[in-house]
């Protein structure tokens, strides 16, 4: 088996040593400092500068030199002071689809007299990072994304403040290790697949109501005055209005009422099982869409038919974990 890299070593050891919490504040004991690209460029100069100047014995290019790298060392005091004494905090993030961005928000505060610059956080290996000024002894909010890993319940990754106010050339950063987890639910499959047909209720007769696709059902009547928007068969209503006319049709509510919608992980059609879930969640996002009631069977797990905001996240998470 191959070893990994050292540096993949020494960071997964210096990771480890990091505490998880989800508010961190930054101190000299966790902020870090070393010279940028263009701090190395500035201290190459000013050597080349200081040797001509002991050569020549030039009194403005000693001028220019030290006040060159007076100024450096100033801003790398002002660089760390930036960082140091802020507060960061994650919001609980929100829950993500495979293979979508997932967005994790951080509240940064400062109880400091004069306002911080130039603030950036980013998922550490990122390249992309987002920036913020903090006001003086206010808050600044910081909105982050990154890739969300497969289905289920993952740590967050470790994310980096990083300065290099005022005038870049040192690059100051501290890393953080929140706690907090985000669930990630199965890629819907596309295109979505039309819904299984629905079952009888005990005590009802059978009745053969598809779904065709997504916005279409059978089982419709006219449209009366004070229906529900959401019970609005939409793609035959556009229908009717490229044909000229202006007949609205609605789903028949007292059919549906004597049946029950199951999205069932048996009838999903597929033997793998990342590919069942991925359509029962597609599935769930269409019944939803179309205002139908729905239960879900998992191995283990049953959901009873309902609909709403509630119902459709308790069958996500459902999804994610199983």
């Amino acid at each position: 088996m191959a070893k990994p890299p050292r540096t993949g070593r020494v960071n997964a050891w210096f990771l480890a040593r990091l505490p998880r919490q989800d508010t961190q504040l930054l101190t000299q004991r966790n902020v870090f400092i070393l010279p940028s690209r263009a701090g190395l460029a500035l201290a190459a100069t000013l050597l080349v500068l200081l040797v001509a100047s002991i050569n020549f014995e030039l009194n403005l290019g000693y001028l220019l030199t030290f006040l060159l790298a007076g100024a450096a060392l100033v801003g790398m005091h002002l660089g760390h002071g930036t960082l140091r004494g802020l507060t960061l905090h994650l919001v609980p993030p929100e829950p993500a689809f495979a293979g979508s961005a997932a967005t994790l928000e951080v509240q940064l505060a400062s109880e400091r007299a004069t306002p911080r610059h130039a603030v950036s956080l980013a998922v550490q290996g990122s390249d992309a990072r987002a920036w913020t000024d903090v006001p003086a002894g206010g808050q600044a909010t910081v909105r982050i994304a990154f890739e969300a890993p497969s289905r289920g319940i993952h740590p967050v990754p470790p994310v980096t403040a990083e300065t290099r106010f005022p005038i870049g050339s040192f690059r100051v950063w501290a890393l953080w290790r929140p706690a907090a987890e985000v669930l990630v639910y199965p890629a819907p499959e596309l295109p979505p697949p039309p819904l299984p047909t629905g079952e009888p209720r005990a005590g009802t007769a059978a009745l053969q109501v598809h779904a065709h696709g997504p916005g279409e059902i059978d089982g419709v009547r006219a449209y009366q005055r004070g229906d529900p928007v959401r019970l609005v068969v939409w793609k035959k209503a556009a229908r009717a209005i490229a044909a000229g006319t202006d007949d609205l049709v609605s789903r028949d509510t007292h059919q549906s009422q004597q049946q029950d919608l199951w999205l069932d992980h048996a009838q999903a059609g597929t033997t793998d099982m990342e590919a069942r879930l991925s359509r029962l969640c597609s599935w769930v996002q269409q019944a939803e869409r179309l205002g139908v009631p729905y239960g879900l069977r998992l191995p283990g797990l049953q959901i009873a038919p309902a609909q709403g905001a509630a119902h459709q996240r308790h069958c996500l998470e459902a999804l994610a974990r199983c």
